[in-house]
């Protein structure tokens, strides 16, 4: 194990493994095109994660592959061959759920590393031991455990890594094993598919004692009962070091690079002592995000739920990537910016909330630009500041 917690951050394409790494995770996780447990993001062709493993291993960070699917029969026949394919292309670790290609991964490919999925719900440390003694290096715990049952898992396991959720979206079902998304839309969560339906409005109906029904809305917006809040681990990260955990994990396989890159940099920066828990705090409300919840940290938690809208805007708006470091950089417009609009840096350097005002920008032909108003349009700005080629640009709106 390490000597400090690692930062694991989610991995849905290579561009988000990239933000993931240059704003400050020791790890990514990402899954290929099949057998995972996100199957609607980008993901991974076998030669984009051989690309991705080398791009990681070059700057000394890990990659770690989900193949946590509840497999069928019919999966195990590419199976194998995609165990061999991982080993040789030197992931560091796979994570699986199902005892069944738990089993196949030892015996194909016994030398790579297997961490046990959330999926496989473990909350108790009997089942951790089980998973240690089935040569799992490490388990993703379960989110519904407390600090209290984490450090028993410990001293239950020495030895075995224990791997824990700290921020992002959390499921309305147990550990992520949810019928609602097949059951409605006919698409299966675990099979990675799922549309989370636990977000959707809900309308409530009653019968009445005669037989009549009438509706039940928490306000004029709608029902949402199965929507959970986001967890937010940000203040606990001490007590989660002092329960044994040894992976700090960030939800968000389906999240844009802005907001990955703004957790990231929050949690990077507290983990390094660089900024206060107050700045974070706030630094995380700049993406959109639902409201915050610490989960069952201390234990049962009847405020997990989400009763208004689905999420809410971060107080910051993702305007534009750096491709060309300098005073004078190339940035590549992602959303609309104006001269005059007060815009906000986040980078893993110094230069991080460091603002200036648009006073000069030109497009690639020299011609003066007012209005960034063209979809991926590359632009050259005037600013007060050395820029990196890998920081984002955002502008203030409230």
């Amino acid at each position: 194990m390490n000597d400090r917690p690692e930062l694991l951050a989610p991995a849905g394409s290579f561009d988000k493994m990239k933000a993931a790494i240059y704003f400050g995770a020791d790890a990514v996780y990402l899954g290929g095109k099949g057998f995972s447990l996100r199957s609607f993001a980008e993901n991974f062709t076998e030669s984009e994660m051989k690309q991705a493993i080398g791009y990681a291993h070059e700057r000394g960070k890990k990659v770690y592959v989900t193949a946590n699917i509840f497999a069928k029969n019919a999966d195990f026949s590419k199976l194998s061959d995609y165990f061999e394919f991982l080993y040789d292309a030197g992931a560091d670790a796979v994570l699986v759920t199902d005892v069944g290609v738990l089993s196949l991964v030892k015996k194909v490919v016994p030398k790579l590393p297997l961490h046990i999925s959330t999926q496989a719900n473990t909350t108790n440390r009997y089942a951790a031991k089980f998973w240690q003694e089935q040569g799992a290096e490490r388990v993703v715990l379960a989110r519904e455990l407390s600090l209290a049952e984490i450090a028993e898992i410990h001293a239950y396991c020495p030895g075995l890594e224990l791997e824990a959720f700290v921020h992002g979206a959390m499921c309305i079902s147990y550990s992520g094993r949810c019928l609602l998304s097949n059951y409605l839309a006919g698409r299966d969560s675990n099979r990675g598919a799922c549309v989370q339906a636990c977000r959707w409005r809900y309308r409530v109906r009653a019968e009445g004692g005669q037989g009549g029904e009438c509706d039940v809305e928490e306000d004029e917006r709608g029902t949402y009962i199965f929507n959970s809040k986001d967890l937010n681990m940000l203040g606990y990260l001490s007590e989660l070091e002092r329960a044994g955990v040894s992976s700090f994990k960030i939800e968000g396989r389906m999240k844009s690079v802005y907001y990955l890159a703004t957790v990231v940099n929050a949690y990077r920066r507290v983990m390094d002592g660089t900024i206060g828990l107050d700045v974070a705090q706030e630094e995380l409300r700049k993406a959109a995000h639902r409201d915050y919840t610490i989960g069952y940290a201390m234990g049962d938690n009847a405020e997990t739920v989400n009763y208004t809208d689905s999420q809410e805007a971060g107080t910051r708006e993702y305007v534009a990537d750096v491709l060309e470091g300098g005073e004078v950089p190339l940035v590549q417009m992602r959303n609309r910016f104006r001269l005059g609009d007060e815009l906000e840096i986040l980078s893993p350097s110094n230069m991080f909330n460091q603002r200036f005002y648009v006073k000069d920008m030109k497009d690639e032909a020299g011609h003066a630009v007012e209005d960034a108003k063209f979809v991926m349009q590359k632009l050259r700005l005037q600013t007060p500041y050395a820029l990196s080629a890998g920081d984002i640009l955002r502008k203030v709106v409230r």
